[in-house]
Formats: structure tokens, sequence, C-alpha cells
């Protein structure tokens, strides 16, 4: 074999390896997480989620008792935030500082790279390429609302639902973002968690929403009979 041929081959080889991993990338049959496994076939498509669905249950019961003993205040949840060991920080402008690596007040899950080491910088946690799970926010008043969906999250993180790793919430504030063309070049493990943030999202969404309906109408009753008192 001349030195032709041989150059001809090595790139042929590269070009092979290439494709095969490309291919690998989006017919891989399997994904699995901290709790569920998805898994493909030509027929069906089967996601094994018995863990996880008994860790929804448990975040929802225990956040929902964590959230009235608090009185829904947020400041009592921050400090509950802090005795579990996350951090929460308190910054002048933290929306604008936070903006920059494109993420928004309140609880900020792992990061890596250049946006770890910048969240770690801001926040005095050192000098890494990692960051752990930290709460961000200005100084002053904040919606009881808005907290008590970032702590349900939190609390998610902390009981190890899928969905809170760095890639996975990485795509998610993409797709937030995007017209959804994104997800035509994601393989199955960036698909399932995407998916896993989003019902993670979603759930804190629900709870929130239904804890406004129960106060909210609480807070209109209690008006009620305090007027119908004051007529009598």
């Amino acid at each position: 074999m001349n030195t032709l041929q041989k150059i001809i081959y090595f790139f042929l080889k590269m070009q092979e390896k290439a494709l095969t991993k490309k291919l690998n990338k989006h017919f891989k049959i399997s994904s699995t997480n901290s709790t569920s496994k998805t898994i493909l076939s030509s027929s069906v498509t089967m996601t094994l989620t018995a863990e996880t669905e008994k860790n929804k249950e448990l975040v929802r019961k225990n956040v929902t008792d964590i959230v009235n003993s608090c009185a829904n205040n947020p400041e009592k949840l921050l400090q509950f935030v802090e005795s579990k060991g996350t951090k929460v920080c308190k910054i002048d402008n933290a929306d604008k500082i936070l903006n920059v690596i494109k993420e928004e007040e309140g609880l900020i899950t792992p990061l890596e790279g250049l946006e770890a080491l910048y969240i770690n910088i801001v926040t005095g946690s050192g000098f890494s390429i990692k960051s752990k799970p930290m709460f961000v926010m200005r100084n002053g008043e904040i919606d009881p609302y808005y907290m008590a969906h970032q702590f349900y999250k939190w609390y998610a993180l902390q009981m190890k639902l899928p969905g809170f790793d760095y890639m996975s919430q990485k795509i998610f504030k993409i797709y937030l973002n995007s017209d959804g063309a994104l997800l035509s070049n994601l393989n199955l493990d960036e698909m399932t968690g995407l998916k896993e943030a989003i019902n993670r999202d979603q759930e804190a969404t629900d709870f929130a929403l239904l804890l406004a309906k129960h106060r909210e109408g609480s807070k209109k009753v209690l008006m009620k009979m305090q007027n119908d008192g004051a007529n009598i």
C-alpha cells in the first residue's frame, strides 16, 4: 500500500468513526437517570418511573407541610434552606448580575464551566468551574408565591428527582427561549433530561398556583366574614 492509499484509508477510517458516533447518538435505546429509566423499541416507548413517582408524592407532601408551618413566609423558607446547607445570597442588582449568565433570581441549580466560575465569584463561593445549588436574590420584599415555586424546586432537587443536572437545565433554558428546532438535534439522554426538567418546573408551578388559590380564597372568605360581622 503506497503513501497516498494510506492517507485515503486514514481519512475514511476517521469518517467512519464520526458517522458511527453520530448514529449511536440518535439510535441509543435506553436512558437512565437517578430514579427513572426510559427504554425504546421499534413499537413502544416504556418509561419506568416508580421511584420517581414515589419521591414526587413525598416532595409534594413535605413541601406543603413546610410551607404551611412557615405561613408561606419567604424569609422563613430561606432560613429553612440555609439550615439544610444551601447558600442564600442577597445581592444588590442581583437580576442584572444573573442576567449575564442567563439566570433568574431564586434557585440557581448546579452550573459548570465559566458560568459556575462567574456565580462562585460574585457570591463569594470560591474559585471553581463547578458550583453548588444556591439561592441568589435582591434585598427587599419577595413575592411569596414565587418563593413557594422556587422552594418547591429546591426541595425536589434535594430529594434527587431527575431534571436538575447541569445539561438538562441548560437545555431547558434554551428550550424556553427557542422555537423548538433544537429538539431535532437532541439524543435520547438529552430529550429525557429535558422532559424531566419540564416536569419539575410544571410541578412547582402547579404547587404555587394551588397554594395561591387556597390562600387567596381563604382571605376572601375571611374578609366576607369580617364584613358581614361588621354589618350586624
